[in-house]
């Protein structure tokens, strides 16, 4: 489990190193999503480290909101939250890469995101100030050719990321249906070659960045 008390070693050790947390967000292994974010990761410098954490593979438990709780305060235990705090806390980039399902995240992948709220209540760990910075990314496989309707999906991450003060670099679109399918999409693949040498800029709300 992640120590609060390391935390200044590591925010010092993130600001020279960089480390990608990828999150595989698929019911299955080696789907679309996950074919085109190896893709996008085979293009980062050997020096740059790699973290794969598949969530079918090492599924939470479900999530209980304690807010209105009196012992609210107690962190979510377990090993596989451990693994995942610890990892996500180890990355200055988090990349969830999550199949559109139902025009947005996988049910695996928001019961990570909801996670995040626990971690956020966690006495001495100050999650929040602990990710800001830090760059979200997003790859996504679909089904439809219009990249339009993965917008809820970009959306979530887009405003996750601008309430923790993290940086947002987009979201690798690719389309496919049967398993392989997105190594047909050239387009795809072509974009995951310069996905993560794009700017990142801090995430805004839709109403802040309209307001500008």
């Amino acid at each position: 489990m992640f120590c609060a008390c390391h935390l200044a070693d590591r925010l010092g050790d993130l600001m020279t190193h960089r480390r990608f947390l990828f999150v595989l967000g698929s019911s299955r292994t080696d789907g679309n999503t996950e074919l085109l974010a190896r893709r996008a990761a085979e293009q980062l410098p050997p020096d740059v480290e790699q973290q794969w954490i598949s969530l079918a593979e090492h599924p939470l438990p479900d999530f209980v909101d304690l807010r209105r709780d009196s012992d609210h305060v107690h962190p979510p235990t377990g090993t596989t939250p451990a693994l995942l705090l610890d990892a996500t806390l180890a990355a200055t980039d988090v990349v969830i890469a999550s199949p559109l399902y139902w025009y947005s995240l996988s049910g695996l992948t928001k019961r990570y995101l909801d996670y995040w709220s626990g971690w956020l209540r966690t006495p001495g760990l100050d999650f929040k100030a602990a990710m800001a910075g830090r760059t979200l990314w997003g790859v996504a496989a679909l089904a439809d050719h219009e990249p339009s309707v993965a917008d809820p999906l970009a959306g979530t991450l887009n405003n996750s990321a601008a309430y923790l003060g993290m940086r947002f670099g987009g979201v690798l679109l690719g389309n496919g249906s049967r398993r392989g399918d997105v190594l047909n999409d050239e387009d795809a693949l072509t974009r995951a070659k310069s996905f993560f040498t794009r700017e990142a800029p801090l995430a805004r709300f839709p109403h802040e960045a309209g307001g500008a």
